[in-house]
């Protein structure tokens, strides 16, 4: 943005300098040849005068010492020709037959003057020809003619063009060295909105105060747009500070009468009739299943909050250890948990705890939807400045068109609802991977399953594959 407001800054002072300039430049030019013609004109007219005597005497010694003196002082030929357009007398080299003069020659034996001619440029070298009718009582009895050449006329008007361009440049230099700290005069509280729109979401989600734009510097407008943001700011992160603390709250506030609930549930185990217990063991499955809920809140809550407080972690270490603990489980429920390709030597940044939540959460879904003497396959591998963490089951998988759902909360596939779980899985984990630098993608691989995709960005100073 910077370069287009300097282009455009700098192309209306061109416009302008060039709008005075040139205008300038012609003027001085129309200027001395008007000077120049003016000052010809009135000497050819006064040859004119004195040529009168000498054309009704036929003696023309009567003006040719004049007529030479006048050309060796000043180097202009001056002729004077009778009314047939025969040369009387002259000084100079004079050729009336010349194509330039001949017009003009006619003209003035046809009683008419000379006008200005076009404006004196430095290129054209043509000499200024002026042409005067000799009116004797009132009749043209003959034509005096004048070839001034403009060679020093033209200098000068080079060296005012020279002057002018100089200062036309000097005057652009001095516009661009002002438009400089004016065009970042300008920019300055818009690149601040840049960096703070940058850091806005991290800060907010990560529950950091939002740094504030200000509004010292810059255009009245801009200044303003600044003090819109910094409430804006505000107002979203005190809004979802306020969701954050809500949801943790609640989760803590209904855990204990939830908790209460599930005991007398189970206190009542045969003390209710036959008919009545089939309800009761219901009412224990809902209550255990709000707790999974409130777990996967509380879990929600605490990935968000720790969004700005990333810290490395041996990724091929916590795997191992993680799928480790895991096989207990999978084996009571019949399913083999492999582990392939978890040598990459790299660290990744993660929030704390995040590599534990993230395989305890993919794990306990794939295994739980894992039909027995099956595998569930963990891999980490290192792409570029990312990490591939891979967990694929060969379970019932999900319909392609449910791939872009399954991560939003609390969402559940039609064909998996008679399965325990809360939803918020696979939300949890992308909360982290994205918080980390990376992201999650679901993939149905051939042979049937589901395999869930977590990136992570590599740290700083990590070891390269």
């Amino acid at each position: 943005m910077r370069v287009q407001l300097q282009a455009i800054v700098l192309s209306l002072v061109v416009v302008l300098v060039l709008g005075l300039g040139v205008p300038l430049a012609l003027s001085v030019a129309a200027s001395s040849q008007q000077r120049l013609f003016l000052d010809r004109l009135t000497d050819t007219s006064r040859f004119a005068s004195l040529a009168q005597r000498p054309l009704l005497d036929n003696r023309p010694e009567l003006l040719e010492s004049e007529l030479r003196r006048y050309t060796d002082v000043y180097g202009v030929p001056v002729e004077v020709l009778d009314q047939e357009g025969k040369p009387f007398v002259g000084a100079g080299d004079v050729d009336e037959r010349d194509p330039a003069i001949l017009p003009l020659l006619q003209a003035a034996l046809a009683g008419r003057r000379s006008e200005p001619g076009s404006v004196l440029l430095p290129w054209d070298d043509g000499p200024l020809v002026l042409a005067e009718p000799i009116l004797i009582d009132g009749e043209v009895r003959g034509a005096v003619l004048s070839v001034s050449p403009t060679g020093s006329a033209r200098s000068d008007v080079l060296r005012w063009w020279l002057l002018i361009a100089a200062g036309s440049l000097l005057s652009f230099g001095l516009a661009l060295l002002g438009a400089l700290p004016v065009v970042r005069w300008i920019l300055r509280p818009v690149h601040r909105l840049d960096d703070a729109t940058g850091e806005l979401v991290s800060a907010v989600v990560s529950g950091r105060e939002v740094a504030r734009v200000g509004d010292e510097h810059g255009p009245p407008e801009l200044r303003q747009l600044g003090r819109s943001f910094d409430r804006m700011a505000a107002s979203v992160g005190t809004a979802l500070a306020a969701q954050r603390a809500f949801v943790a709250d609640a989760s803590h506030q209904l855990r204990n009468p939830l908790t209460a609930l599930t005991l007398r549930l189970t206190n009542l185990d045969g003390h209710v009739d036959e008919a009545a217990d089939e309800h009761r063991r219901a009412a224990a499955g809902d209550a255990e299943r709000l707790n999974q809920i409130l777990d996967g809140l509380l879990s929600m809550a605490r990935a968000e909050s720790s969004a700005g407080e990333l810290v490395p972690v041996d990724i091929d270490l916590a795997v191992a250890e993680r799928v480790e603990d895991w096989q207990v489980v999978a084996a009571a429920r019949g399913v083999g948990l492999v582990l392939h390709e978890a040598e990459t030597g790299a660290r990744v940044q993660v929030p704390p705890r995040g590599v534990e939540v993230v395989l305890d959460a993919l794990l306990d879904n794939a295994i739980k939807f894992s039909a027995r003497e099956t595998e569930v396959e963990v891999s980490v591998r290192r792409v570029g400045e990312l990490v591939e963490l891979a967990v694929r089951d060969h379970g019932p998988g999900l319909r392609p068109e449910e791939l872009e759902r399954a991560t939003d909360r609390f969402w559940r596939s039609t064909a998996h609802q008679n399965v325990p779980g809360s939803g918020l899985g696979l939300a949890i984990v992308t909360e982290i991977a994205r918080n980390g630098g990376g992201d999650l993608r679901l993939a149905l691989p051939d042979g049937g399953g589901l395999e869930v995709i977590v990136t992570l960005a590599v740290a700083e100073g990590s070891n390269r594959a």
